[in-house]
């Protein structure tokens, strides 16, 4: 019986209860059965008359062990059932808001893009189609790959093309581009459409308040098994930066703590040279492994 009944509330008074009725139910069976087979040895009879206690004891002992087994194994069962639970919701949130994140940041991206396309309606319509054009390109392949969580080098780095691509018909001559990628890096990989809302921080204060042409540097490059992106842009310590949510580099944090469990994966500099420098770490391969 204690086989089969498994309490979920552990009613112990029950169980002892239980286990008292059938320790009495198997000693005073034993003893009749025990009396009716050897009923013509009078020693052996008064040898069971006197161990009864006894025996009653052990078969107690024994009940009781099993009960506390029984117990014990569904309580173990029941803990790994309700961790395996907890750990699949866990995973449903994370990948849940790791969806809301990516599908934040496009939006976010398109509406800068738009207000560019309004402006160069204005003063420069051809311009404008050219833009819209390129933004039809990007957001295709947005659309293509936004199932795809991870992504190589190579894949990230024709994507970010596409965006710099939008941004340089916005700002002509005075947006320049330095991308270094080491050759040993392309086939890495790295969370899709992450690198895009760092350079679009870049080029948004490298720009800002200035008419003169500057120069935003990307380099990519592997160090201790990590793949190390560095993206840098100018600024002016007496200028103040514009204003603006600050969603990017936010949920970029937000989305690798997601990943990795590590908060420290996105960093940010300034140098005397009057350099904002944003360094992007991913890990490799144990370490990516372990996230998918």
């Amino acid at each position: 019986m204690l086989g089969y009944y498994q309490p979920k509330n552990e009613k112990m008074l029950f169980l002892l209860l239980l286990t008292i009725v059938l320790t009495l139910v198997v000693v005073f069976l034993a003893k009749y059965g025990l009396s009716y087979v050897f009923s013509r040895e009078a020693d052996y009879i008064e040898f069971l008359k006197f161990s009864l206690p006894y025996r009653a004891l052990i078969v107690f002992l024994c009940l009781s062990w099993c009960a506390l087994a029984n117990i014990l194994w569904y309580r173990v069962e029941e803990q790994s059932a309700t961790q395996d639970r907890l750990l699949t919701a866990q995973n449903l949130a994370k990948e849940a808001e790791l969806n809301k994140l990516r599908h934040q940041l496009q939006p976010h991206f398109l509406f800068n893009s738009l207000n560019s396309v309004y402006a160069l309606t204005i003063v420069n319509p051809t311009e404008a189609g050219t833009m819209i054009t390129k933004l039809a390109a990007f957001l295709r392949g947005t659309l293509k790959r936004d199932d795809e969580v991870w992504v190589n080098v190579a894949e990230e780095m024709e994507y970010i093309q596409l965006y710099l691509d939008i941004e340089k018909v916005r700002f002509s001559h005075r947006l320049n581009i330095d991308v270094q990628i080491e050759e040993d890096t392309l086939g890495l990989c790295l969370p899709g459409t992450l690198l895009q809302p760092i350079v679009e921080n870049a080029i948004k204060f490298g720009l800002y308040n200035t008419s003169t042409a500057i120069t935003i540097a990307m380099r990519v490059k592997l160090e201790n098994k990590a793949l190390v992106i560095c993206v840098s842009n100018p600024y002016d310590l007496e200028m103040k930066a514009s204003k603006g949510t600050g969603f990017g580099l936010s949920a970029i944090r937000r989305r690798l703590y997601l990943l990795f469990a590590d908060s420290n994966l996105l960093q940010t500099e300034t140098q005397n040279d009057n350099l904002y420098i944003t360094t992007l770490k991913i890990p490799q391969k144990d370490d990516k492994n372990d996230t998918n």
